[in-house]
């Protein structure tokens, strides 16, 4: 263990003496052997620091959608009041979404005071039901009993003929999606209003 520690140690030594020279050149000395230039470091930086900045700014503000079931490859937040349609974003805890909370992005579909039926139909998997979810006459999406990795879903019965106040039914179109037609409605005040970039 200790001759290959030092052998290690032994490959590594060479290249730590000639990172001094190698950081030379690259900030423009003509050789070697000569030492770096601050007019040059201090360009570098001058372009390098703004750019860093905006980026370590900038990211953060950006959601990248990984799910096929929105239409939208990178969202950002949009304060302001959520309308019918709206991307929203908000964190689901669900045991089929893993022991920590994850960040989901739907589309707000059904508002609070609005008409919410669901019509249960049988399903391809035996003694399981599916629902079809309509809002205002509208169909929302249908459950299934079974999601694509096998596992067994039960979908929401709603306890009313409309949606709650302060709750809106997030999903969308896709046949898959896990939303609103598994959990059931989001508080709006756990939900942050989306704006799509690409």
């Amino acid at each position: 263990m200790f001759r290959l520690a030092w052998n290690a140690a032994r490959g590594i030594a060479p290249r730590l003496r000639a990172l001094p020279k190698e950081a030379a050149l690259a900030l423009g000395a003509a050789r070697s052997d000569e030492p770096g230039r601050p007019l040059q470091l201090a360009k570098a930086c001058a372009i390098i620091l703004p750019i860093a900045a905006v980026t370590a700014w900038g990211l953060p503000q950006l959601t990248l959608i990984m799910s096929p079931s929105i239409d939208a490859w990178v969202v950002r937040k949009a304060p302001g009041p959520i309308h019918r349609g709206d991307l929203v974003s908000f964190k689901l805890v669900h045991p089929l979404a893993g022991p920590t909370p994850v960040d989901v992005t739907k589309y707000a579909l059904c508002f609070p005071g609005d008409r919410i039926e669901i019509v249960e139909t049988s399903s391809i998997t035996p003694g399981a039901w599916d629902g079809r979810y309509y809002c205002n006459g509208h169909l929302l999406g249908i459950s299934k009993a079974v999601g694509h990795n096998g596992q067994r879903l039960s979908h929401w019965t709603p306890d009313a003929q409309r949606i709650a106040a302060g709750h809106i039914y997030v999903g969308s179109a896709h046949a898959s999606g896990f939303d609103s037609r598994y959990y059931g409605p989001v508080a709006i005040s756990r939900l942050i209003r989306m704006e799509k970039l690409l």
